[in-house]
Order: C-alpha cells, then structure tokens, then sequence
C-alpha cells in the first residue's frame, strides 16, 4: 500500500495555515477595536493614551495603551507575533508541498518553458527573493514616504509581473 504522503501533508498544512490565517485576522480585528474603544480621562499615567475596560468570561479586563514604552516593564510580556509567524510559515510549507514536490503537475507549464523541476523552483524561489528586495528598496525610497504612491508602484508592479 502507497501512502499518498504529499496529499496528507498538503491537507494538514492547509487546515494550518486556514487555522493560523484565522487567528492572525482575529488578533487584528481585536487590536483594531481596542484601538478605537480607547478613553481617556484624567489622572492617566505618563504616556498613557487611553484606556479601555472590557468583560468577558466573568472577569474583567483593563486595558491601557502607552504611545511609548513605560518606565518599567512587566517580567511576563505578551508578544502576539505568532499568529502571523504561523501563518507565513505554513503558507510556505504550503508553497513547497504543492508546487515544489508536484513541480511537474502545479508549477511547470511545458507549452511555455522546458524546465526541470529544479530550475523552476529556483526560479521560484528567486522570483520571491527578487520581489522582496525590490519591495524593500521601494519602502526605503522616497516613493515609500508616501502610501498612496507607494501603493501604486506596487500595484504596477504586480500587474507588470
């Protein structure tokens, strides 16, 4: 009996990445309505911009939002860096499972290039390489102190791509 590894693999990976993209999107809504729930009020702590107040579970939960680092900081801080770092990383575990281990079938189209399946991956690879410095060097530039034209020039480029 073959074990349709690749299958199993790509599926598990799918329900991650879903479960991960989920938990990324929810963490900023989350952030998105703390941000615009804020107070303020008199009597704040330095570097303070407001507060918000919240029930849920039976508990209560006090949330503040300092524009800067305070003074001191707690021992336990809660990062919510996860969420995205899961989600990228299964969305590339993704990436290879499909299109790397089935090159041939997903990323290979013989009617407009004769590629082997490694000289398709690196071009792949390259492509997103390629693609991420271009973006950086634009964020970098003056075209990047500026969302609006920065969106643009982005937007060019992916429809020039």
């Amino acid at each position: 009996v073959t074990i349709p590894w690749v299958e199993w693999a790509s599926l598990m990976i799918r329900w991650l990445h879903l479960a991960a993209g989920i938990a990324w999107i929810g963490t900023s809504f989350y952030f998105i309505w703390l941000d615009h729930s804020l107070r303020t009020r008199a009597g704040l702590a330095k570097g303070v911009l407001g507060e918000s107040w919240s029930v849920h579970g039976g508990g209560f939960y006090h949330a503040q939002k300092y524009t800067v680092a305070p003074d001191e900081m707690p021992p336990e801080l809660h990062w919510f860096k996860y969420e995205a770092y899961f989600t990228w990383l299964s969305g590339f575990a993704l990436l290879v499972v499909v299109y790397y281990f089935g090159a041939t079938s997903y990323l290979i189209d013989p009617t407009r290039a004769d590629l082997a399946p490694f000289e398709a991956i690196a071009a792949s690879l390259g492509f997103l390489v390629g693609s991420w410095l271009l973006y950086e060097a634009l964020c970098r530039s003056p075209v990047g102190r500026s969302t609006p034209t920065l969106a643009v020039s982005v937007l060019l480029l992916i429809l020039a791509s």
